[in-house]
Formats: structure tokens, sequence, C-alpha cells
């Protein structure tokens, strides 16, 4: 996996963001990650567009085991894709790991929804986090 940094997060652009591009399995993969106020927006595509768009949040919980819950959302694109929401729900749970209580939009246009290349995606994300 060869990361080739395209933009710095200080370029201008009014909203914090990261872009990069890289080669996952044999294809390119153009990511780009911008946060926002009240959310964090990942898009990644290989197809040169949007794919299918994943809304993530965690949920705060009430109780006395305090235990959270994230709720994922398909809201456009394949709602048959289990792998493409455990991906955003692994990004989330990194999101909320780290101390940001902001949602998450997702958006995948991936050649591949192998496990592999979700994995390489996701580390990728979490490498070049803003948050």
């Amino acid at each position: 996996m060869e990361l080739r940094p395209d933009s710095h997060p200080a370029n201008g652009f009014p909203v914090m963001h990261k872009k990069i591009s890289l080669d996952v399995k044999g294809n390119k993969t153009d990511i780009v990650i911008c946060k926002y106020d009240d959310k964090f927006l990942v898009m990644v595509t290989q197809i040169g567009c949007m794919g299918t768009i994943l809304h993530a949040r965690k949920e705060e919980s009430e109780g006395i085991y305090m235990v959270p819950t994230f709720n994922i959302s398909t809201i456009f694109g394949k709602r048959d894709e289990p792998l493409l929401v455990a991906c955003a729900r692994q990004l989330i749970e990194h999101i909320s790991s780290c101390g940001s209580s902001l949602s998450l939009v997702l958006t995948l246009g991936v050649k591949d929804h192998s496990p592999g290349t979700l994995k390489d995606i996701i580390a990728a994300v979490i490498e070049n986090r803003l948050w």
C-alpha cells in the first residue's frame, strides 16, 4: 500500500481536510477526510464517484453499565453489503475511542468489497485521521 499525500489541511480551503491517493490491492484509491464542526466526512473512491453513503454515530447510553452503542445507517447505495457497514462501524468506534463525539459520513465507491481491501482503507483513514 503506497501512500501519497496530495494536499495538506492548511492549503486555504476553509474546512480542515486531507487528501491522499494510494494503491489498494491494485486499485488506485483516493481518500478525502474532512472535519466539520458537527461531523467528519470521509470519502473513499476507486471508481470516481461516491458510491454507497453511510452515516455513523455514537449513541449515548443510559443506565449503570454505560456501554456505548453505535448507529450505522445506509443513506444511499448498497444496503446488502455488511462489510461496508462494518467499515463505518470500525471508523466511528475509533473516532469515539479517541475522545471525539462527532458523527461520521462515509462514502465508499470501491471496486472490491473484500475484507482485505476494506481493512487497508480503514488503516489509511486512521493513519491520516483528523480526530
